[in-house]
């Protein structure tokens, strides 16, 4: 068993007393990042944090564990920029001035924001305000502020193509939420494209990292895996669009 596998298997046997089964993927780490037990204490470090309060636009992961802060976010009247799972059907704008108060509960989840929420191309995106905070759920992290997820690399080319339109820049702030059982001591190498976190939630702590790496390579299309690009219509858009 390989460095990274191991780290997995250890994580995710810790993982699985907590988290809340998928209803499509029951307990497949492999496949979504859980919710958890006391994830509401670390979605409300979140919004007790400045880089929360300064936002109007947050690009919020479609993962299972930031749920509650999409329908946190909408209801504190910020705008909310998504994906669907594995970005195959692109980029999502919920907007609290046009949704009803009465369907927030329904747009923060993924069956919902489709119903509910906007569809945006990245040439809409191109010509929307700023994104203010970038924030994800992970497999696991450290404390540098280095991801260990699923390996597919969602985040880091969603983080690439806002990146390219100018929406983001590396001042922009990135945040992780996890479980404390996710935080790794070892110590974890980014790669050019990697998108460390400039915070970390837990329920029980507040991580700041220090000089977090932030890409500006865009995505780098030499090798990026050609079923992403195949089955991510934002990247293809993104390629058209020649960035």
């Amino acid at each position: 068993m390989d460095h990274k596998s191991s780290i997995r298997e250890r994580v995710w046997a810790d993982l699985r007393k907590v988290a809340r089964a998928d209803s499509r993927f029951h307990y497949d780490f492999g496949e979504f990042i859980a919710d958890f037990e006391g994830g509401d204490a670390a979605c409300a470090r979140l919004t007790n944090h400045d880089y929360y309060r300064n936002s109007k636009l947050i690009f919020i992961a479609p993962d299972n564990c930031v749920e509650r802060l999409r329908l946190q976010s909408l209801r504190d009247g910020k705008k909310v920029l998504m994906t669907t799972y594995s970005i195959k059907r692109g980029f999502w704008l919920l907007d609290p001035e046009v949704i009803s108060s009465d369907d927030f509960v329904y747009a923060s989840t993924l069956d919902g924001m489709e119903r509910v929420g906007r569809p945006v191309s990245l040439a809409d995106i191109a010509t929307m305000q700023p994104v203010d905070y970038m924030v994800t759920g992970t497999g696991a992290i450290n404390h540098e502020g280095v991801r260990f997820g699923k390996g597919h690399g969602f985040f880091d080319a969603e983080w690439g193509m806002l990146f390219k339109l100018g929406r983001i820049n590396v001042n922009t702030p990135a945040a992780a939420v996890i479980h404390d059982c996710q935080l790794l001591t070892e110590k974890l190498h980014p790669e050019i494209f990697d998108t460390v976190a400039d915070v970390i939630f837990t329920p029980t702590q507040t991580i700041h990292v220090q000089n977090p790496q932030k890409p500006t390579c865009g995505i780098i299309w030499d090798v990026l895996d050609p079923h992403m690009f195949e089955t991510i219509p934002p990247l293809q858009e993104l390629k058209a669009m020649g960035l």
